[in-house]
C-alpha cells in the first residue's frame, strides 16, 4: 500500500526532537559540572566564627589532641562542639583579658552558649556516625584535612554521596593504626597500600554501600 510509513504528527515534532538531541548533551554536561562544583559541594566553605579560634595554634603549635575538645568522637555519632567550660580550663588564666575571648568570658558568666557556626553541615537525611569511623581506623584528617594548619577552619571534602561511596568501596588509603587517629601529620613507615590491606583485614572492615546505611 502506497503512503507514508509514519503518521503526519511525526513530521511536526521532528524539529523539536532534533533540537532536544542537540541540547540534551550540553544540559547533561552542565548538570554534572554543577553537581560537582565547589559552589555546590561547599568545598572551601570557611564561615566566620563568633570567636577567632585558631586550630593552627591549638592543634598545631600547642599540639592539643582533637579529643580534648571533641570529647564524644569515639563513642557517639557526633563529634561534640566543646562547651565553654572546656575553653575556660585554660583561658581562665591564659589571655583572659583578650578582647577576642570576650564572647567566651560572657558565655562563662551567663551560662549562655557561644553560637559557633557549623562548618561540616550534612543534610538532615544523611546519617553519619563519627565513632563508627574513628574506631575502625579512619583518621580525622581523611574528612577534615589538615586543620592543624588552619587559622580558620574550612571544608576540604565534598561531603557528597559519591565522595562517601568512594571511601566505602576503597577504604584502604584512609586506614591507620588506632593510636594515630588524631595524629594529623602521621605518615606510615611501611607501604601505604600494604598497610591499608592489612588493617582492613585486622579491623574486619567491610563497609556497606546500601542506601539504608546512611539514609535512615
Amino acid at each position: 500500500m502506497d503512503g507514508p510509513l509514519l503518521p503526519p504528527w511525526v513530521d511536526r515534532i521532528r524539529p523539536a526532537a532534533g533540537l532536544a538531541l542537540l541540547v540534551a548533551p550540553v544540559y547533561l554536561v552542565g548538570l554534572l559540572y554543577y553537581a560537582g562544583s565547589p559552589r555546590t559541594t561547599d568545598v572551601g566553605y570557611a564561615p566566620l566564627q563568633p570567636v577567632p579560634f585558631s586550630h593552627a595554634v591549638h592543634a598545631g603549635q600547642l599540639g592539643l589532641d582533637c579529643r580534648y575538645c571533641h570529647t564524644t568522637v569515639e563513642r557517639a555519632a557526633t563529634a561534640a562542639v566543646p562547651p565553654t567550660a572546656t575553653c575556660m580550663n585554660c583561658h581562665e588564666l591564659i589571655a583572659a583579658d583578650s578582647t577576642k575571648l570576650q564572647p567566651v568570658v560572657v558565655s562563662a558568666a551567663t551560662g549562655l552558649p557561644v553560637r559557633w557556626v557549623r562548618v561540616h553541615d550534612l543534610p538532615d537525611f544523611v546519617y553519619f556516625d563519627h565513632s563508627a569511623h574513628v574506631r575502625r581506623g579512619v583518621g580525622c584528617v581523611s574528612c577534615h584535612g589538615r586543620v592543624d594548619k588552619m587559622d580558620q577552619v574550612r571544608q576540604v571534602g565534598r561531603l557528597s554521596m559519591g565522595w562517601c561511596l568512594e571511601c566505602h568501596r576503597h577504604p584502604e588509603p584512609h586506614l591507620r593504626p588506632l593510636d594515630r587517629i588524631t595524629d594529623l601529620d602521621w605518615v606510615p613507615e611501611e607501604d601505604p597500600a600494604g598497610l591499608g590491606r592489612r588493617l582492613r583485614e585486622q579491623y574486619n572492615i567491610d563497609p556497606s554501600t546500601d542506601c539504608s546505611t546512611c539514609h535512615r
